[in-house]
Protein backbone atom coordinates (compact mmCIF):
# COMPACT_ATOMS: atom_id res chain seq x y z
CA UNK A 1 0.00 0.00 0.00
CA UNK A 2 1.62 3.65 -0.94
CA UNK A 3 0.25 6.15 1.26
CA UNK A 4 1.33 9.98 0.19
CA UNK A 5 0.89 13.07 2.65
CA UNK A 6 0.40 11.47 5.82
CA UNK A 7 2.89 13.24 8.11
CA UNK A 8 2.78 12.48 12.24
CA UNK A 9 4.28 14.29 14.85
CA UNK A 10 6.14 12.93 17.96
CA UNK A 11 4.19 10.38 19.34
CA UNK A 12 3.22 10.44 23.18
CA UNK A 13 4.44 8.12 25.78
CA UNK A 14 2.90 4.76 25.27
CA UNK A 15 1.96 5.02 22.03
CA UNK A 16 3.69 2.94 19.27
CA UNK A 17 3.17 4.45 15.77
CA UNK A 18 3.70 1.73 12.80
CA UNK A 19 6.13 2.27 10.46
CA UNK A 20 5.62 2.82 7.01
CA UNK A 21 5.90 -1.23 5.87
CA UNK A 22 3.76 -1.97 7.94
CA UNK A 23 0.44 0.20 7.03
CA UNK A 24 -2.15 -1.73 5.76
CA UNK A 25 -5.90 -1.73 5.24
CA UNK A 26 -7.46 -5.06 6.43
CA UNK A 27 -9.57 -7.39 4.16
CA UNK A 28 -10.25 -10.29 7.13
CA UNK A 29 -8.01 -10.34 10.58
CA UNK A 30 -7.65 -13.94 10.97
CA UNK A 31 -5.97 -13.34 14.54
CA UNK A 32 -4.12 -16.63 16.29
CA UNK A 33 -4.10 -19.33 13.58
CA UNK A 34 -1.95 -21.72 12.73
CA UNK A 35 0.18 -21.13 9.31
CA UNK A 36 -0.97 -23.70 7.61
CA UNK A 37 -4.68 -21.94 8.46
CA UNK A 38 -3.48 -18.73 6.98
CA UNK A 39 -2.43 -20.00 4.04
CA UNK A 40 -5.70 -22.21 3.14
CA UNK A 41 -7.50 -18.96 3.53
CA UNK A 42 -4.36 -17.16 0.92
CA UNK A 43 -5.58 -20.23 -1.41
CA UNK A 44 -9.06 -18.29 -2.10
CA UNK A 45 -7.38 -15.17 -2.64
CA UNK A 46 -7.35 -14.78 -6.40
CA UNK A 47 -11.25 -15.50 -6.17
CA UNK A 48 -12.74 -12.40 -5.42
CA UNK A 49 -14.30 -10.84 -8.33
CA UNK A 50 -14.40 -7.20 -6.46
CA UNK A 51 -10.80 -7.72 -6.03
CA UNK A 52 -9.00 -3.92 -7.72
CA UNK A 53 -6.44 -1.62 -7.74
CA UNK A 54 -7.96 0.86 -5.39
CA UNK A 55 -7.01 5.24 -4.64
CA UNK A 56 -8.55 7.16 -1.68
CA UNK A 57 -7.89 9.42 1.27
CA UNK A 58 -9.18 9.52 4.90
CA UNK A 59 -11.52 11.46 6.86
CA UNK A 60 -9.97 11.32 10.16
CA UNK A 61 -8.39 9.50 13.17
CA UNK A 62 -10.89 7.20 15.24
CA UNK A 63 -9.73 4.95 18.34
CA UNK A 64 -10.50 1.70 17.81
CA UNK A 65 -11.12 -1.04 19.96
CA UNK A 66 -12.49 -2.37 23.59
CA UNK A 67 -14.72 1.67 24.09
CA UNK A 68 -13.00 2.72 27.18
CA UNK A 69 -9.81 1.44 26.34
CA UNK A 70 -9.11 1.75 23.20
CA UNK A 71 -6.05 0.13 21.41
CA UNK A 72 -5.94 1.24 17.71
CA UNK A 73 -5.65 5.16 16.75
CA UNK A 74 -6.97 4.53 12.91
CA UNK A 75 -7.39 6.58 9.89
CA UNK A 76 -10.74 5.83 8.71
CA UNK A 77 -11.50 6.00 4.59
CA UNK A 78 -13.32 8.57 3.32
CA UNK A 79 -12.81 8.04 -0.60
CA UNK A 80 -12.40 4.43 -1.39
CA UNK A 81 -14.51 3.53 1.16
CA UNK A 82 -17.37 1.87 -0.76
CA UNK A 83 -15.02 -0.10 -3.06
CA UNK A 84 -12.92 -1.14 0.03
CA UNK A 85 -15.79 -2.14 1.57
CA UNK A 86 -17.16 -4.18 -1.24
CA UNK A 87 -14.35 -6.47 -1.20
CA UNK A 88 -14.39 -7.04 2.83
CA UNK A 89 -18.11 -8.00 2.66
CA UNK A 90 -16.86 -10.39 -0.61
CA UNK A 91 -14.08 -11.95 1.22
CA UNK A 92 -13.96 -11.44 4.55
CA UNK A 93 -16.52 -14.75 5.56
CA UNK A 94 -14.84 -17.31 3.40
CA UNK A 95 -10.88 -16.45 4.55
CA UNK A 96 -11.91 -16.44 8.06
CA UNK A 97 -13.52 -19.82 7.00
CA UNK A 98 -10.80 -20.94 5.22
CA UNK A 99 -8.62 -20.42 8.20
CA UNK A 100 -10.90 -21.92 11.13
CA UNK A 101 -10.69 -18.06 12.47
CA UNK A 102 -13.93 -16.55 14.62
CA UNK A 103 -16.58 -15.22 12.28
CA UNK A 104 -17.00 -11.58 12.15
CA UNK A 105 -20.44 -10.24 11.68
CA UNK A 106 -19.57 -6.26 12.01
CA UNK A 107 -20.05 -3.81 9.15
CA UNK A 108 -17.30 -2.95 7.35
CA UNK A 109 -14.97 -0.42 8.73
CA UNK A 110 -12.35 0.43 6.10
CA UNK A 111 -9.89 2.01 7.94
CA UNK A 112 -5.70 2.35 8.39
CA UNK A 113 -4.29 1.78 11.68
CA UNK A 114 -1.47 4.51 12.66
CA UNK A 115 -0.82 3.72 15.83
CA UNK A 116 -1.31 1.22 18.88
CA UNK A 117 -1.64 2.10 22.56
CA UNK A 118 0.21 0.00 24.14
CA UNK A 119 -1.44 -1.96 26.78
CA UNK A 120 0.41 -1.05 29.61
CA UNK A 121 -0.79 2.68 29.14
CA UNK A 122 -2.19 3.96 32.63
CA UNK A 123 -5.54 6.53 32.13
CA UNK A 124 -3.61 9.79 31.79
CA UNK A 125 -1.56 7.95 29.20
CA UNK A 126 -4.53 6.44 27.25
CA UNK A 127 -5.78 10.00 27.94
CA UNK A 128 -2.93 11.60 26.10
CA UNK A 129 -3.05 9.35 23.19
CA UNK A 130 -6.51 10.04 22.34
CA UNK A 131 -5.94 14.06 22.64
CA UNK A 132 -2.71 12.95 20.03
CA UNK A 133 -4.69 11.06 17.62
CA UNK A 134 -7.57 13.57 17.81
CA UNK A 135 -5.04 16.12 16.82
CA UNK A 136 -3.74 14.28 13.37
CA UNK A 137 -5.00 15.93 10.54
CA UNK A 138 -5.38 12.70 7.65
CA UNK A 139 -7.62 14.46 5.55
CA UNK A 140 -5.15 15.54 2.92
CA UNK A 141 -3.15 11.80 3.17
CA UNK A 142 -4.30 9.32 -0.03
CA UNK A 143 -3.45 6.24 -0.73
CA UNK A 144 -3.58 3.34 -2.74
CA UNK A 145 -4.23 -0.23 -2.56
CA UNK A 146 -2.09 -1.96 -5.40
CA UNK A 147 -2.31 -6.03 -3.53
CA UNK A 148 -3.58 -7.87 -1.37
CA UNK A 149 -0.99 -9.41 1.18
CA UNK A 150 -0.84 -11.85 4.35
CA UNK A 151 1.07 -11.22 7.20
CA UNK A 152 2.45 -12.20 10.18
CA UNK A 153 3.89 -11.01 13.13
CA UNK A 154 7.29 -10.36 12.76
CA UNK A 155 10.10 -11.99 14.92
CA UNK A 156 11.60 -8.68 15.34
CA UNK A 157 8.87 -6.35 16.79
CA UNK A 158 11.03 -4.08 17.94
CA UNK A 159 11.40 -2.84 14.27
CA UNK A 160 8.57 -3.58 13.01
CA UNK A 161 5.35 -5.24 13.77
CA UNK A 162 4.48 -7.45 10.82
CA UNK A 163 6.27 -9.52 8.21
CA UNK A 164 4.82 -10.05 4.37
CA UNK A 165 4.78 -13.83 3.51
CA UNK A 166 2.49 -13.65 0.01
CA UNK A 167 1.28 -11.08 -1.90
CA UNK A 168 -1.20 -10.97 -4.66
CA UNK A 169 -0.85 -8.09 -7.62
CA UNK A 170 -4.49 -6.73 -8.21
CA UNK A 171 -6.27 -5.81 -11.27
CA UNK A 172 -6.76 -2.54 -12.23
Amino acid sequence: MQVQGLHLPPAPPRVRPFVPSDLHLTLAFLGAVQESEARNAWLLITRFPSFRRVEGSFERVKPLGHPTKPSALSAIVARGADALSEMILEARAPLLESAGARPDERPPLPHMTLARVQRRANAAERREALRWAEGLDVSRASFAVASVALYTWSADRQQRLFELVERQELAR
